[in-house]
């Protein structure tokens, strides 16, 4: 093991959401396996390598559970709900009286009866902020009252706020989880729940000939016809990030939810201009934001990446790879030249699996690398979910993740 000059210590957390899979024989192996990354995988000859359980079996496997848990917070004690977080984000001052509902913009298929629709789409052909923003506003006015407030966030990605609602409401799944599939099954409500199932029928209603969806189909895109809402939960004080860790903290995502965990944890939330949370993000972008961040003095940096989980919901194989090439050349890249001559640690892993074939989320343990300039270890010739088992290094415990890393 060598050792270099002792001088202050930079952390960076590259969370590639969604990135680990299930083997496929359409491409010999999974995507972390087969995609051309030379420098996590140079990384991983010298770095600890292991599986980490980042979403335990009682829990839902969402970003939201499993972001919390790599950034050391334990689901059990600080997890209240994914839309909170959300809003937060968006910028609403949550009331201890209010109830979160994330609110997706979904296309539905066109049978007349609401109960026998399909979700052809979770996010609507990737419908604009700009287009989004128009419908919401609309639907805000129309379903809109003084006990419920829609409002707008990115994409398909938007909030409904209850005052002093419930979150006992029965079941309502993620609409990611069941695209392609009939909704009938997936409208698990009680009483309670039923006043939301109401607005869903009326969306589909009031939106399906918007002019702004009208447009949308002239152009060959599908038009975003209903709101679907889940992820519930009231707000829940999470502990300062730097109160937690003693670091300061910056947090860079394109979506949202990572957002709101980076402003409820007292970090620097940074925008990144064309950051989108897909295929076409700003690699870039994000990777410059995360050295500026980093020189101008912040101990710690997390790097929130998207792209693969979106291509994963899809089951868009051969862009689940690039983006994981994309992620490793332009983010990873740009980390290791830049910081070539200083002090840096770096741990590299998803928050959860997201199966191409499953096109949803799993609660299975995630490949992790710690990667310490200072030292050489005896690594792995590839980072990827084999490799990773083989090891024999398993965290049962994903939030204690984060205490591992940051420890000298």
């Amino acid at each position: 093991m060598q050792e270099r000059d002792n001088k202050k210590m930079k952390y960076a957390v590259l969370l590639c959401d969604g990135m680990a899979d299930l083997p496929r024989e359409d491409i010999g192996g999974t995507p972390m396996s087969v995609a051309h990354k030379p420098n996590m995988d140079k990384l991983a000859k010298v770095s600890r390598v292991g599986l980490v359980k980042t979403v335990e079996d009682n829990l839902k496997p969402g970003s939201d559970v499993a972001n919390l848990s790599v950034l050391g917070y334990d689901p059990a004690i600080y997890y209240s709900g994914r839309s909170p977080l959300e809003a937060g984000s968006i910028g609403i001052d949550m009331k201890p009286t209010d109830v979160s509902f994330r609110t997706n913009l979904v296309t539905l298929s066109d049978e007349p009866v609401y109960e026998d629709k399909t979700i052809l789409d979770y996010c609507a052909d990737d419908i604009s902020t700009e287009e989004a923003a128009e419908l919401i506003k609309f639907i805000d006015e129309k379903l809109g009252t003084d006990e419920f407030r829609f409002y707008s966030g990115v994409s398909y990605r938007h909030c409904l706020i209850w005052d002093h609602g419930t979150t006992d409401i029965g079941t309502l799944t993620p609409p990611h989880d069941i695209t392609g599939k009939p909704i009938k099954t997936h409208l698990g409500v009680n009483e309670n729940g039923k006043v939301l199932i109401e607005m869903m029928k009326k969306s589909y209603d009031l939106l399906k000939d918007h002019p702004v969806n009208l447009k949308r189909i002239e152009r060959g895109l599908r038009p975003a016809n209903s709101i679907w809402f889940w992820g519930e939960g009231v707000r829940k004080e999470l502990t300062p990030f730097a109160e937690k860790y003693g670091k300061s903290a910056a947090m860079i995502s394109a979506v949202d939810l990572l957002r709101g965990i980076g402003k409820f944890t007292g970090m620097d939330v940074i925008k990144v201009d064309g950051a989108t949370g897909y295929i076409d993000t700003n690699f870039d972008g994000k990777a410059q934001a995360a050295v500026d961040a980093l020189k101008s003095g912040k101990d710690f940096v997390y790097i929130h990446v998207e792209a693969p989980d979106e291509c994963g919901h899809r089951n868009e194989v051969d862009n689940k790879v690039k983006a994981i090439s994309l992620i490793d050349e332009k983010i990873l890249g740009k980390l290791l030249d830049e910081f070539k001559d200083e002090d840096i640690k770096i741990l590299i892993c998803p928050d959860h699996p997201t199966p191409l074939e499953l096109r949803t989320h799993t609660n299975a343990p995630v490949p992790f690398m710690i990667y310490d300039s200072r030292k050489k270890l005896d690594g792995v010739d590839c980072f990827c979910e084999e490799s990773a088992a083989k090891t024999g290094d398993y965290i049962a415990e994903g939030h204690t993740l984060m205490s591992s890393f940051l420890a000298d």
